[in-house]
């Protein structure tokens, strides 16, 4: 059993060194490819699996729509092998639920903002009086610092909790609240040797804060990355569990797909329907009700729009956190607005 340290740091010991030992990159050649900037699949790798959050989730066993927890395992969107949004409700009980977790990451001079996103196949619920929903998305936008460390320092993070976001800083941060009031420290523990930030998602809805304003109750699995490792909990109670890293704008990611009409219904919102069982009593499944991380918003934050979270991640900053002077508003690299190199470059 992997048992991970929690520890509460300051911000000096956040700088992402090139220290300790990596199951995915034992001679340090993923670590390396980031020498020549984020362009690269194998950079991007690299510094989103360094800085991947350890991530807890709350998993509830009750009621026939859980599937004995299965439905709250983390997979990927196309996990029953198509790009049907249709269906995924349907196939969750049938299918292997492989842990993977979805990544980006945008660039300017003063930072890299990562996104990762969790995706479950259904947002469930044992009580008649809530709604379930087919497809569910959530995540995290985690800004680190280009410190002149080879990872940087992590300095922040914004959470996705259904329609609203949530910030948090680790200790020793250099920000502080913006317009919006930051809600929490982020936590951090070891894995592989250096320090990881620490999420969780709740039962059934999964909606994401950092930990432990979201924890494991009861049962639930405790997910750490990988590069090449994406494992199903044998249990709803498995404490560690791989779930594998991919790029939202490779050939197995969404961003390419994003038109893709059997997959999503309008701009950022995956195409989901009322089939296989969905609601425990009728009216109580709404149809096209998850987004992709261009379509996650938080409907009073003032001038962030949807999706920005994603697309325009330092606009977001600059709101979320103080002093905005620190985070400069030109992109060097962001594929959602087209600015860079090609992101699929080896």
């Amino acid at each position: 059993m992997l048992v991970s340290t929690l520890v509460t740091v300051s911000l000096g010991l956040l700088a992402g060194c090139g220290e300790g030992y990596s199951e995915d990159d034992p001679f340090g050649e993923a670590q390396r490819a980031l020498l020549n900037g984020v362009g690269s699949t194998a950079a991007r790798a690299a510094l989103t699996k360094r800085w991947a959050p350890i991530h807890y989730q709350d998993v509830d066993v009750t009621g026939s729509h859980s599937l004995g927890g299965k439905s709250d395992f983390l997979t990927r969107v196309d996990f029953d092998g198509d790009w049907s949004g249709t269906n995924n409700w349907d196939n969750t009980g049938s299918r292997l639920l492989s842990a993977h977790a979805y990544q980006s990451v945008v660039e300017t001079s003063s930072h890299w903002y990562l996104l990762y996103m969790f995706f479950h196949p259904r947002d469930w619920s044992d009580n008649i009086f809530d709604s379930e929903h087919e497809n569910d998305g959530e995540g995290v936008l985690l800004v680190v610092q280009r410190d002149g460390s080879e990872y940087g320092a992590l300095v922040g993070a914004v959470t996705v909790a259904h329609k609203d976001f949530f910030s948090f800083v680790p200790s020793g941060s250099p920000l502080g609240s913006g317009a919006e009031s930051v809600d929490g420290t982020l936590s951090l523990a070891s894995f592989e040797g250096v320090l990881h930030p620490m999420t969780a998602q709740e039962a059934k809805g999964h909606g994401l804060k950092a930990w432990p304003a979201y924890d494991i109750v009861g049962d639930g699995v405790k997910y750490f990355p990988s590069l090449t490792l994406a494992e199903q909990p044998a249990s709803a109670t498995a404490v560690d569990v791989r779930y594998k890293l991919l790029d939202l704008y490779g050939g197995e990611g969404l961003w390419q797909r994003r038109e893709l009409s059997t997959l999503f219904s309008g701009w950022g919102t995956f195409r989901g329907d009322t089939s296989g069982g969905c609601g425990l009593v009728a009216g109580n499944c709404s149809s096209n009700s998850a987004n992709a991380p261009w379509g996650w918003d938080d409907g009073n934050d003032g001038p962030v729009l949807r999706g920005e979270i994603a697309t325009d991640p330092a606009k977001l900053a600059a709101h979320y956190f103080s002093p905005s002077s620190q985070f400069s508003r030109t992109y060097t690299f962001n594929p959602y607005q087209g600015i860079g190199t090609d992101p699929n470059q080896p």
